[in-house]
Order: structure tokens, then sequence, then C-alpha cells
């Protein structure tokens, strides 16, 4: 495969010309603040390394025109496809103190609205090594007939780190390795990706009772140092063992005072106790001192299970669990169950009826129910049954059940649950059984199926219930999947019916369903009815402010239209202009406009007088919304052109430098003609500035207007101000600052432009470390034998006798060789530089050409600033690249 690249470097100011200047834009990542190392030899994959707590700074300088917006966004990691929430816009991106979790792809995307949007990556890798973890396991196994045992320990250290750590097991001071010992083994386990080396003892020897030590190291990248960790091994060592003082299962009652010990029957080096509770902490007032737990006056909450863990980084770590019960009664219920063999919904004499009763306890199982009618204990007998547990109802469930019902079986049935012995105080329940106990029916109120209530304001939706008991009433949402409530709850019981809402918002308009319950009433089909919830609120409107410009003379139409509201209809427009208002304008036929979306106001010539703002204030009876028009004939603002290469020119008689301002005119049609510009120049810290009017021509869209500032100070900043005029007047402001920014200065060339003329090509060298050579040639020194339908002809001047730099890659090239052209270094005394050059690539199997800089203030470390590939046709073409250095530099294309 064939690559040719041509290139003509030139290190000049060039001086844009032409009309049409704006462009897409276009974005460079670059690093600056704590970075550890920046890995571009694989230019599509840029790695910034930074160690953690460190600050990460990350610049994006774009070029294009308009000024491109620059915003930030991150991917979760390498494998992550989606952005954070957050994103950052501003140039530079900076982090302090950086975690690892922050760590990941970054990505800077540049627009201007031109174009398409600039995207630029790089993947930050942040770097750390915590305490290692070293744990010790014991195995012992017969051998040869159980004649003796062999006892092997294995010693695993596990640290977190990036990169990977190299591990380091020593014996005293000694370092180990399998080769010195055949009594060890060190090896990596599976599936732990370098954050875990085992050193195994074979065979326990006396001399494997020692101090041992793992130190763990990523090889001081990022200067991060070593760490290690020390475990002594003695013929004792052993794994932690527990006891409790209680039973796994402890019941008390509520108030005792609750004391569990958990005591250690064995471990070397002395394990560590510590109580957990779950789910949650601790109780408020629990104290844990080493394996003793004390709970003062426990509550039905402090229930739960209390974990007691023993560590000593021997064996797995020791365990043992309380569940701890406190004696609770609450939440009784009851159902009435007609003859369900015979499928019947009421209570019928001759027919099965069943009493059911429920308590929520704790323990659930130790709850005793006794049945009473009439105040006297309930005995059975072939009529009566008590049965507990019954399938169809909940677990620990009491029940009652009369057979063949008689008249004189009606009465007050109650239900008592309680703990025998036990001063928790017993709960009950009761339930009327005669021949008005009936199955509920539901219905909504009159006049209240809908509800229509303010954004805001609280609601109240109703269903009433009637029946003998009345069962209490659940609420649900009907018109949202899986919607909840607005108390957060998908069923939502009421015992008087009535749903409750405070500060109704607008996404709690629908349908509800209110519906009997099953419980404490007829254990039947449950009854429903609906109600709907309208809520108004105010309308919302665009635009809620508009800058409308318009030339003098022209006519101007203001739109206000509803997006949104309840009710969704305009009821009333009242425009103002600058506060006074207007008379209406004329309405529309009703049959043209059934229900009005928007309101209008035509103005048939702008003028002076008319200019300024209006407000038009629309309403829909529930609230209102104001759209805000600032109308004028005022100009645009007009958009600095910041890429101009090397801007700045000092004078080497004197201490100033000027300055070439350039900028466009945004939207120079949309109003009357530019007649000039009014510029202001003010040093920075001083108060004083000089005023100066720029005469200028008709002004076309994309025209790039100039400006050269004169008698600047060196090295001061200034603060630029510039306001078009038109026969309206002055339009809006632009401002920006400038900074004296020094040009480069090659060496032996006062004109700072490099042409390859000399044989020692202005003092650029040809990097020693790279594959092949760039050749300086023309075209009457140029190989005749060269790849046909590559390279230039001659080079920019189109003279025969101009140089440029050369390179082909036919064979014996290889791909992925690289030739290297470094240039001089440069003491920089100033932050921006541009750099431009002239390139021509052209040829089938084109390659890369890429600039970096090398910057030499703390160790050479090369910047990826500019990258093209591929071919780009038989013509040279120039690049301007913005550059800056953080200390003296070099410049190298390959």
């Amino acid at each position: 495969m064939e690559v040719t690249c041509l290139l003509l470097l030139a290190l000049i100011p060039f001086h844009c010309r032409g009309q049409g200047v704006y462009a897409p834009a276009q974005a460079q990542i670059v690093h600056a603040g704590q970075a550890c190392v920046v890995k571009e030899d694989n230019i599509s994959e840029r790695v910034y390394t930074i160690r953690e707590s460190d600050t990460l700074v990350l610049q994006c300088l774009v070029t294009g025109h308009p000024r491109p917006q620059v915003r930030w966004t991150k991917t979760a990691g390498s494998a992550s496809d989606k952005f954070q929430e957050t994103s950052v816009f501003n140039e530079t991106l900076r982090i302090e103190r950086i975690a690892r979790t922050q760590g990941g792809r970054y990505y800077c995307k540049a627009e201007n609205g031109v174009g398409v949007p600039a995207i630029k990556s790089i993947r930050v890798d942040v770097q750390y090594l915590d305490e290692p973890v070293l744990t010790v396991h014991q195995t012992v196994s017969d051998v040869r007939g159980n004649f003796y045992q062999e006892k092997t320990v294995f010693l695993r250290c596990t640290v977190s780190s990036n990169p990977p750590a190299r591990f380091i097991w020593k014996r005293g001071s000694d370092t180990l390795s399998h080769s010195q010992d055949n009594g060890v083994d060190i090896y990596e386990p599976l599936y732990t990706q370098g954050e875990t080396k085992v050193l195994k003892l074979k065979n326990l020897r006396p001399q494997d009772y020692a101090s041992y030590t793992c130190q763990v190291s990523v090889r001081n990248v990022c200067g991060i140092p070593d760490k290690a960790i020390t475990f002594q091994l003695t013929n004792t060592t052993a794994p932690p063992a527990l006891k409790l003082s209680v039973n796994e299962t402890l019941v008390v009652n509520p108030g005792e005072n609750v004391t569990v010990q958990c005591l250690l029957t064995g471990g070397d080096p002395l394990p560590q106790l510590h109580w957990s509770h779950g789910p949650g902490p601790l109780p408020l007032g629990a104290l844990a001192q080493g394996g003793t737990l004390s709970i003062p006056s426990v509550q039905a909450r402090d229930s739960g299970y209390y974990n007691c863990t023993a560590t000593n980084n021997v064996g797995n770590p020791a365990k043992k669990t309380v569940n701890l019960l406190v004696r609770s009664l609450k939440n009784a219920t009851f159902q009435i169950t007609p003859d369900m063999i015979k499928e019947s919904e009421n209570i019928q004499l001759g027919q099965d009826l069943k009493l059911s009763c429920h308590v929520d306890a704790v323990p659930q199982e130790k709850v005793n129910y006794q049945w009473f009618k009439n105040g006297k204990p309930a005995r059975t007998s072939k009529r009566l049954l008590v049965t507990r547990n019954d399938p169809e109802l909940p677990a620990v469930t009491s029940s009652l059940e009369l057979i063949d019902l008689h008249f004189s079986d009606y009465g007050t049935y109650l239900c008592m649950a309680s703990f025998p012995g036990s001063p928790v105080p017993d709960l009950s329940i009761e339930v009327n059984i005669s021949s008005e106990t009936v199955p509920p029916t539901i219905s909504v109120p009159k006049g209240r199926a809908v509800v229509t209530v303010r954004e805001g304001s609280p609601a109240e939706l109703q269903c009433e219930v009637r029946g003998k008991p009345r069962p209490p009433v659940l609420w649900s949402r009907v018109d949202k999947e899986a919607a909840l409530l607005p108390s957060g709850l998908a069923l939502e019981e009421t015992p008087d019916g009535k749903l409750r809402l405070e500060n109704v918002s607008r996404d709690m308009s629908g349908t509800y369903r209110c519906q009997t319950a099953r419980y404490n009433g007829f254990n039947v089909r449950s009854r429903e009815a609906q109600v709907q919830l309208t809520v108004h609120f105010p309308p919302e409107v665009e635009p809620s402010s508009q800058d409308l410009r318009q030339a003098l003379g022209r006519p101007v139409l203001l739109r206000c239209s509803l997006l949104r509201g309840s009710p969704q209809r305009i009821a009333s427009a009242v425009w103002r202009f600058k506060g006074q208002l207007l008379p209406p304008p004329p309405v529309l036929p009703a049959a043209a406009v059934e229900t009005p979306d928007h309101a209008e106001l035509r103005l048939d010539a702008l003028t002076r007088d008319s200019s300024g703002n209006y407000e038009c204030s629309v309403s829909n009876d529930v609230g209102s919304a104001t759209c805000l028009f600032q109308v004028s004939a005022k100009a645009y603002s007009p958009e600095f052109y910041f890429d101009t290469p090397n801007p700045t020119r000092s004078h080497k008689l004197s201490k100033n430098y000027s300055y070439v301002l350039q900028w466009t005119q945004r939207e120079p049609d949309a109003v009357d003609p530019v007649l000039n510009y009014r510029l202001s120049i003010r040093q920075l810290n001083q108060h004083n500035a000089m005023v100066k009017a720029i005469p200028v021509r008709r002004v076309e869209k994309g025209q790039l207007l100039e400006y050269i500032l004169t008698d600047l100070r060196v090295p001061h900043s200034y603060e630029i101000r510039l306001t078009p005029y038109t026969t309206f007047g002055a339009g809006d402001m632009a401002s920006r600052i400038i900074h004296y920014t020094e040009p480069i200065n090659l060496p032996s060339l006062s004109d700072n432009t490099c042409h390859f003329e000399d044989e020692k090509i202005c003092g650029y060298t040809q990097d020693l470390t790279d594959n092949f050579d760039w050749t300086r040639q023309n075209a009457l020194t140029q190989n005749p034998k060269r790849s046909p339908n590559t390279g230039p002809p001659t080079d920019i001047s189109g003279t025969p006798e101009g140089y440029y730099m050369f390179i082909e890659t036919s064979r014996p090239r290889e791909l992925g060789d690289r030739a290297r052209l470094v240039s001089p270094l440069y003491n920089a005394s100033a932050k921006f530089y541009c750099v431009s050059f002239f390139y021509h690539m052209y040829g089938k199997h084109i390659g890369s050409l890429n600039l970096l800089v090398r910057s030499r203030n703390k160790g050479a470390l090369d910047t990826h600033a500019w990258s093209l590939s591929g071919n780009k046709g038989n013509v040279w073409q120039q690049a301007h690249v913005p550059i800056n250095p953080s200390g003296p530099f070099q410049m190298m294309s390959h």
C-alpha cells in the first residue's frame, strides 16, 4: 500500500480575505492541571492519566464563526453510552480533588449553528492505590492413611488500585519466590484481575511461623508510593469462634431492658466484635460495647435481626444472629363470609355463615384467639365450630362457623386476641349478626361525580357506602397504569369514604376508583364507583419573551400562543405598550375561530415611536400568563472573529503593539443598513476609554470587517466595545477582551516564515526515533520515479524552484511507520500562539498528517494539536492551529 504526504510548514501571521467567513465549529481538547501522563500515540484514543484527589483541568479550544458554544459531558465509563445528566457549559472543565468514580470519557461539544457540531473526546484514567487487606486461611488434610496430617496456610492479599498493582511477598525482610523455596507457592486466583495474590505455605514447617509482609506497588505511577501490610503467623493462629448468651430467637415484652452477650470462644489474633441490625441501624439508645448489646426499654419497632460478627482476618468471619421479637398486637380485622357453597352474598337463615378474625401479632404464631357471643364465651357444638388457620384466609386467623343459621344465632360476636401471661393488652373486635346485617353498596353523592378544583387548592373525593356493617373504602387511580395516589400508595384506605388531597397539582387530574374493602365487612365481591377529578390551572404561553427586529416602515406581527392550560382556551387577551393599555385588536368572526388558541397584534409600519416593549396578558378564567415582545429597529450586535491568525503585531522601536480586530455583523438585513460602528477601547484596570467612529459601506451577511487597533501598550490587555449605528440609532453592543500575545520568532527569519529554501530548513531537524525521514525537494529535484497520481507538481508559489518537505511511504515503508520533523525550541513569553502552514495530501491511499506541541517546562510532554487524514485533492490548502503552550515548546509534524 502506498501513502503520500506533503507539507509546507509556514508559521506566519495569516490575514483572512473574502466575504463569507461563517464556518462550522471545530474543537480540540488540550490538558492542563496535574496530569501524570497523556498518551497520544494513538490519536483516536487519547488517555489523560491523573492521580486521585488531584485537580483535573481540560480545555476545549474551538474555532469557527460565530464563536462556538462549548458543552462538556461525560459517560460513566468506557462501556457506557449514556451521558451524565449534568453538563458544564464552559471552555474549561475543572474538577477539584477528582475521585476514581469520575474517571471515564469526557466529551467536548462545540456548536455555533453553522454545519454540524464538533465533538472531541478524551478518556480520563484516575490512578489510585488503596491500603491492602491481608486474610489468612488454613486447611488440614490427612496423608497416608491418617499416619500424620498436613497443614497448609493461604495468605491472601487484596488491594483496589488503578493500574493493577504488583505484589511482593516477604518473610521477615527476605523476598519470597517459587525458585528459592519449594514450600512456597505464589499465584493469582482466577477472575481477580490483578487485585489479589495468594501466598501458599505447603505442609507447614517450623520456619514458616514468621512475620509476612504483602507489599503492593503501582510502580510509582503519578508518584503514588508503595503500601504494605504485615501479619504474624504463629502455631496458635486460628479463626474467630462465637457463642451467644441467649437463644437465637428472643421474645420479650415491650418496655423490658434487653441485654445480649456475644462471647468469643476462639481466635488468634484477638478478633474484633461488631453489632449490626437489619433492616436499618441499631435502635436509638442502643449501646454496643465489645460483645455486649444493650437496648433499654425495648419497643415493637426494635424487632428485627441483630448480628454479632467477629473478624481477625483469619478464616471466615464468625457470625451469630439473634431474632429479637417484641410482643405486639395491632390491626384487628373481621370478615363475614356467607354460604360459599351456595354462592350467596347475603346472610340467610338455614344457610352456613362464617366469621373470621385476624390480628397482626409478633410473634404471629403465639397469638391466642377467643370468641364471645353477647358477652359470654362461645361454646362449640355441632353447629358452632371454631377453627384456626383457615387456608382461605391469612395465616394465624381464627374462624367461627355457624352451620344451618338459626334465629337464635343472631347476636353480637366478639373476637379477642391475646398473649397469655404477657402484659401486652388484649385486642378485640366485634361484629353484629342480625336480619339487618346486609352486604354493602357504594355510590357517588349527587353532583360529586366530577370534582373541579384549581391547582394548589385542596380537593375532597367522596363515595358513600351503605350496608351493615360499613366496610372501609379503598381508593386507587384508574386511568394511569401503575400510577400511585398522591400519598405514594397504590391503594389507600379511608374509613369514611372521603379521599382528601392537599395542594392539588395538574398531574393529579384523572379518574379515581372507590371500592369496598373485603375486611371489616362482608367477604364478597367488592363494590365499585368512580370519581373524575379535573384540575384547572393557569395558561402557559409562548413566547415568554421575544426580541423582534425590523427595519423602519416595515410591518410587524406579534403573536402570543396558548401552549397548555385548563380550560384549554383563551377567555381574554389584553395588549399593553410600555405599560399603557392598547385598544383591543379586531376580532375575527366566531365561525372563523371556535376556540382561539392565540392572540395577535399587527403593526402596519414600525416607527421610532412604536418601538418598545409590548405585553400580551392571556387569561383562561383560572389565571393569566404574559408574552413579552421587545420590538425595535436596533441593529443586532457584531460578532467578533476569534480565529484571526496571529492578530498581534509588535513594534520593535517602541513598547507598543497593534491588534487586528475582525468581526461580522449579525443579521444585517433584518434592520436598516449599518452606517458606522462606535469603537471604545479601554485598558484593563483603567477608567478612561478612547472612542472612535468606524464608517462602513453596506455590510453583507458573513462579510468580514477589519480594523487595526494601534498604539496598544505591551503587555497590557484591553476591553473592546463595538456598537453598530443605523438610521434608528445605536444597536446592540458587543465586547471582548484582547490580550497581548507574542508572535513566534523563528531563528534567523525576520518575517516569522519558513519556506524551506535553505538546506538548514530553518532549524528543523529529523526525529532520530522515527522510522524514516522527510525529504526537502522542489519540482526540479523530485524523484521522477515517485508514485503516479500523488504529490504536488510545485510548491505553493507555483514555481519549479520553490521547495517543500515531502514523504512517500511506498515500499519498503509499512503501515504504522512514522516520519517526524521537529522544530527548534521556542521560549514562549505569551499564552496564545497561532501556527499556520500549507499542506498537500493527494493520493489514493493517503495516511494521516498530525501536528504535536512538545512542552518542556517540566520535562517533555507532547500534546496533540491537529490531525487530518485521507485524500484531500491535488491542491495546496492552509491550516491555522491555535496553541497555548505552558512554557518553552517545540512543534512536531508526522
